[in-house]
């Protein structure tokens, strides 16, 4: 295995994890809505997650000093464009974890699930204004996981509503912000940009509360564990992993290896909650995984 292909697998290995945390965590937040309101979760959450990467940023900091031997100017326009990035990406964020979280006051996590998991059909699309051109492969591979995604989150009566469209917006900002990141991610400081896109999140989502709902101190301390998972792990590990997985994977592979989160929300639903697994949904679970490991296959080269 040469050293790109290392890199490539990773790159996979990272975005799987991110995927794992995210899909367990969103027992987390069905959990964490029942004590607390969207905004008031979302914000507490990210900026656990600003505090969780604080230490990293410190450390990776006093490292980078040692061996910088940029110009003031150059260091001045890093940090410009570091904050921009940082700054665009919190905001496409804030509004897709935003309009996720307030689908679960009107619609069931199968279905969230779902229609979340279609931002992997939607960045491909996106890409093509941006002039990628995936495989043929790769569409093949995203269409299967979306049947996959399909059979295992949403049953044979599903009705569109309040809850679905706010997750089908959620969905077109999660591509943006997958593409976002690709564009991005090359110019500057991974774990600097997560935290900041999480300061940018929570500074917005804390002012939201503030306006819009009416937080109590004891609903917030009965849905602390559930915040704390979903802070630490979720915003402050997977959203990491996320970025740096995706420094060495094409975008519409991302999109497929992240959606396995709605294969590990109902998996962790059943270990956690006890919920069990019908035909149907183990059926989704095995095509998705299929359509992961077709999309991973090396590309045959012309002689």
């Amino acid at each position: 295995m040469n050293l790109s292909s290392k890199k490539a697998f990773g790159g996979n290995i990272a975005l799987l994890l991110a995927a794992f945390i995210w899909g367990t965590s969103f027992v987390a937040q069905s959990v964490g809505m029942e004590s607390v309101e969207a905004f008031t979760f979302n914000g507490i959450r990210m900026f656990l997650g600003c505090a969780a990467l604080l230490p990293l940023i410190v450390f990776i900091q006093i490292r980078k000093r040692k061996n910088d031997t940029r110009t003031e100017a150059e260091k001045k326009k890093q940090a410009a464009v570091q904050l921009k990035s940082g700054v665009i990406c919190g905001v496409i964020l804030y509004c897709a974890s935003s309009f996720q979280q307030f689908a679960f006051n009107y619609s069931t996590p199968g279905k969230i699930g779902f229609i979340t998991a279609l931002y992997m059909l939607l960045v491909p699309v996106f890409g093509l204004a941006l002039k990628q051109r995936p495989r043929l492969f790769v569409w093949f591979a995203v269409l299967m996981g979306c049947v996959g995604a399909y059979l295992l989150c949403v049953d044979a009566e599903m009705t569109i509503g309040k809850g679905e469209l706010l997750t089908l917006a959620c969905a077109v900002f999660y591509a943006i912000h997958i593409l976002y990141i690709d564009s991005v991610v090359d110019k500057v400081d991974g774990v600097l940009l997560s935290f900041t896109q999480f300061f940018v999140v929570g500074v917005i989502s804390a002012v939201c509360m503030l306006i819009f709902e009416t937080p109590q101190a004891e609903n917030i301390q009965a849905a602390m564990v559930p915040m704390l998972y979903s802070g630490i792990m979720s915003s402050g590990i997977a959203y990491t992993l996320q970025i740096i997985g995706q420094k060495h994977t094409q975008p519409a592979v991302a999109s497929l290896l992240m959606c396995l989160e709605s294969v590990f929300a109902v998996l962790s639903g059943w270990v956690i909650l006890h919920e069990a697994l019908t035909g149907r949904e183990i059926l989704g679970c095995v095509i998705m995984f299929v359509a992961i490991i077709l999309t991973n296959l090396p590309e045959r080269k012309k002689a």
